[in-house]
């Protein structure tokens, strides 16, 4: 269902102890995923960050940015070991992170990219879910079931 999220894009466990350490590692994977150079996306990601924090309150973020080189929507999941201090607007630590990067000219994808992130991750009882699961495939498997369920 979400196309542009493999099981190569989640990291299920993330060792991470502060917000610009966890967009590192995720730029790292992001980067590796979508051809990108690491600084590219981190930098793209920091930016963002700087207009206002993605971190959208009960313990979630969606850090996101557009790069003029990509090809398409790349999206990333991770599930922190420990949640960390994310600036987040209910100002509660977060320990889960749906990044997305898109091309610069994807305007209504990227918006509609993000919005379907932000709907899947209102739900409390899948973020519950997803806070217990620690294999890829299964968080995969998580979001995966949760969007066809709302899509339906």
């Amino acid at each position: 269902m979400l196309e542009f999220l493999t099981s190569d894009g989640i990291i299920p466990s993330l060792r991470a102890t502060s917000k610009k350490q966890a967009l590192q590692e995720l730029a790292k994977r992001a980067a590796a995923l979508s051809g990108q150079h690491e600084r590219a996306v981190f930098d793209t990601l920091l930016e963002r960050e700087k207009l206002g924090t993605t971190g959208v309150g009960r313990g979630i973020a969606i850090p996101h940015g557009k790069l003029p080189t990509l090809d398409r929507v790349h999206g990333l999941f991770a599930r922190l070991e420990h949640a960390i201090d994310f600036d987040a607007v209910d100002e509660q630590p977060v320990d889960l992170i749906f990044l997305l990067i898109a091309p610069e000219a994807a305007g209504a994808d990227h918006l509609k990219a993000l919005a379907r992130v932000s709907r899947l991750l209102r739900d409390q009882r899948l973020c519950e879910k997803l806070r217990g699961c620690e294999t890829a495939d299964g968080i995969l498997a998580l979001l995966s079931e949760t969007e066809a369920a709302n899509a339906a």
